[in-house]
């Protein structure tokens, strides 16, 4: 990572900021497509950061540097890359659009202190776009639109603002907007007059001087100062939107898009952070974004490069990150992703600026800053870096559930060690990845956020050396007696010495769901002596975790033992576990069993227009709908049990249904019989 450099003349060096008033932390956010890696090239060569910029079909731009963005032709993860404009750093955050890569969005507004919402002139806004907005929504980001290739055929830079205010609402209002050469500026020119009222209203709606707008509306010219200072607190606050027409081509729109993030975009000043505890889980005061303060650094992506190792991302919200210094790194733990707390002490080496896939070194990263660490080797996505003398945990934020299960095996045995490794970089990278090495169907699965992001985990498996094919995903069954039945488990052995004698009648029946295991003594006179009776519990409790058929376990079963035999010679432990295991095989054989299947309890969120054909589609997945209610923003969450089979693919095709608006969680509710003609196709 550290080595590489891209031909389209990146410099070497990076300065380090000394003050946070100086640094803007903003995230491009938009769909696919929509040209953020583009802008952001093209905002690195107006600064002079490029000599030139690179291009996504070349597969040479700062940001889309992974193996897999560049064959695909789009993002696939978070990137950064800053930029000097006058005296402020701009630190461009870019992020991937495309839904599979949500995780890699939240890090990037995590990061970041406000959005440029990206979208292009001739596409309106879809509702996987609103959906975009409302994830910056709900960590109330600030935020301001940017509408690209304003110089497409199809362009059409008024109807795209239109689009914009009916789905994002009418904080959204122009600031600029194309004029013959170059952009017009609403706040000083009158040949958008009915646009330029809609801005100065939407202003001083938001200003603190209660008074502004009557004397507005009485007439009274408002001082432009007034006025952009008034912008400004509107835009930090979150409430008003501003929207700029830029051409990544041209260069239309690009010096004014530099100037209303450097004077209009909070700094980290003014964002406040997030909760901060000690490692005890007692809460400590607020800190602000002061260079003096406490160290307090969190790690917002994590990735693991060929030259230099895992390199850490960096977002410093307090304190100043120092090299060759000693560090604490503390994590919340992943259990069920299947990491572990953990809270150790570190060095760092170095510090460094990242710009895309290149490092540079700076000295020093105060507090708002970003900076890349390298081999930090218990630092994962989330964790906190503060001072060993105070160690500090930052509250984490949400990240997604990965919903889509892909069973992988390796393609020989010569890529099992490969696979192994690989896998473990990637998990440790990626917090929307979960490995599940599932021991009843014996199954390596990875759980992906849909087939994007499974086509790039495969892709780096296989670019790391490990050549891995798919299989279909098994679901774990289990088996229970559907009725009482008897079993006689005779297990006598004479072979010189002491033999084998045991031998062992049970009642067998299946308990409702969820009931477990019993185990009733009901021997009398000794027939079996006391010290064999748990040995007869062993051999069932055995046999019920092997299963009778493919391994499949059993459960809810109560087995009586209710008589039997032994020898005084050659009875043993050993030989009345193996009667007790023969009981229950011809119990099972004398009476009849059942298979059961998972059942998941789904919470499906979904705008109202796609409720009647979900509900469809979940009577046709065998589901079984508990209730709706609604949510805010106009969607209603479905409450269902469904089996766990049905759901293998759902990530997916919920979002075929929904048009990429939809959203499920689900978590496993109890097991249920499997309908019977199932059952035969699974025995």
């Amino acid at each position: 990572m550290g080595s590489k450099h891209s031909d389209n003349g990146q410099p070497a060096g990076a300065v380090a900021v000394d003050d946070p008033a100086k640094v803007r932390n903003v995230v491009l956010v938009g769909p696919s497509g929509a040209g953020k890696t583009t802008l952001t090239e093209a905002l690195l060569a107006t600064t002079g950061v490029l000599t030139r910029a690179g291009s996504v079909t070349e597969g040479n731009t700062v940001c889309d540097h992974d193996p897999a963005a560049v064959r695909q032709q789009r993002s696939v993860g978070l990137a950064v890359a800053p930029l000097q404009h006058g005296d402020i750093k701009i630190n461009l955050i870019d992020t991937p659009g495309y839904a599979d890569f949500v995780g890699e969005l939240r890090a990037g507004l995590r990061a970041a202190d406000a959005a440029l919402f990206v979208v292009n002139a001739f596409e309106g806004v879809d509702a996987a776009t609103v959906a975009l907005w409302e994830e910056c929504a709900t960590v109330g980001m600030p935020r301001a639109v940017v509408i690209t290739r304003t110089d497409h055929h199809r362009a059409d830079v008024l109807n795209e603002i239109a689009a914009c205010q009916a789905a994002f609402g009418a904080g959204v209002v122009p600031l600029y907007l194309p004029g013959d050469d170059g952009l017009i500026g609403l706040l000083t020119s009158e040949d958008y007059p009915d646009e330029r009222n809609a801005l100065i209203e939407g202003i001083i709606a938001e200003s603190e001087d209660e008074s502004l707008m009557d004397r507005y509306l009485g007439g009274e010219e408002i001082d432009q100062q007034t006025l952009i200072t008034d912008l400004e607190t509107a835009v930090a606050r979150g409430s008003f939107h501003p929207v700029v027409p830029v051409c990544a081509s041209t260069g239309m729109g690009l010096t004014e898009l530099l100037d209303g993030i450097a004077r209009a975009f909070p700094s980290p000043l003014e964002h406040p952070l997030p909760d901060i505890t000690g490692i005890d889980g007692i809460p400590r005061p607020r800190l602000a974004a002061d260079p003096d303060g406490p160290l307090v650094a969190e790690v917002v992506r994590t990735a693991v490069d060929s030259y230099v190792g895992r390199v850490s991302l960096v977002r410093v919200f307090s304190g100043t990150l120092r090299p060759e210094r000693p560090v604490h790194v503390s994590g919340h733990g992943m259990a069920d992703r299947g990491h572990e707390d953990h809270d150790v002490d570190e060095r760092v080496a170095h510090v460094y600026s990242p710009l895309g896939a290149n490092l540079r070194e700076v000295p020093y990263c105060v507090a708002g800053d970003l900076c890349a660490l390298t081999k930090l080797t218990s630092a994962e996505t989330g964790d906190t870096v503060s001072a060993p003398e105070q160690p500090l945990l930052m509250a984490p934020w949400d990240m997604p559930e990965p919903l889509l299960p892909i069973a992988v095996v390796p393609r020989s045995r010569s890529d099992e060690d490969n696979l192994a490794r690989n896998l473990n970089r990637l998990v440790a990278s990626d917090p929307t990845l979960r490995l599940d090495r599932n021991p009843e169907t014996h199954q390596m699965v990875l759980w992906c956020m849909g087939e994007a992001h499974a086509a790039v985990v495969l892709d780096r498996l296989r670019a790391g050396g490990a050549e891995v094919d798919t299989e279909p995903v098994r679901v774990a069954l289990r088996e229970t007696f559907a009725g009482q039945s008897k079993g006689h488990g005779r297990h006598v052995k004479q072979s010189g010495g002491h033999g084998q004698y045991a031998v062992c009648d049970v009642v067998v029946e299946g308990l409702p769901r969820g009931s477990g295991f019993e185990f009733v003594d009901k021997i009398v006179g000794g027939a079996i002596p006391n010290q064999f009776i748990p040995s007869v519990e062993k051999g069932v409790r055995a046999q019920l975790e092997r299963g009778l058929h493919d391994g499949i376990p059993m459960v809810d079963v109560r087995v009586t033992l209710v008589d039997g035999k032994a020898h005084s010679v050659d009875s043993s432990d050993a030989a009345f576990q193996t009667a007790g295991s023969m009981a229950l095989k011809e119990a099972a054989a004398n009476g009849r069993t059942t298979l059961l299947e998972p059942m998941d309890e789904v919470a499906i969120r979904l705008p109202d227009e796609h409720l009647g054909t979900v509900l469809g589609d979940l009577s046709g997945r065998r589901g079984r709908v508990l209730g709706t209610e609604a949510d805010e923003g106009g969607r209603t969450v479905i409450r269902a049990e469904v089996p766990s089979s049905e759901l293998l693919r759902y990530a997916i095709e919920l979002r075929s249904l929904t048009s990429g608006t939809g959203t499920f969680t689900r978590q496993f509710c109890r097991y249920d019989p499997l309908p019977e003609a199932l059952a035969t196709k699974a025995k």
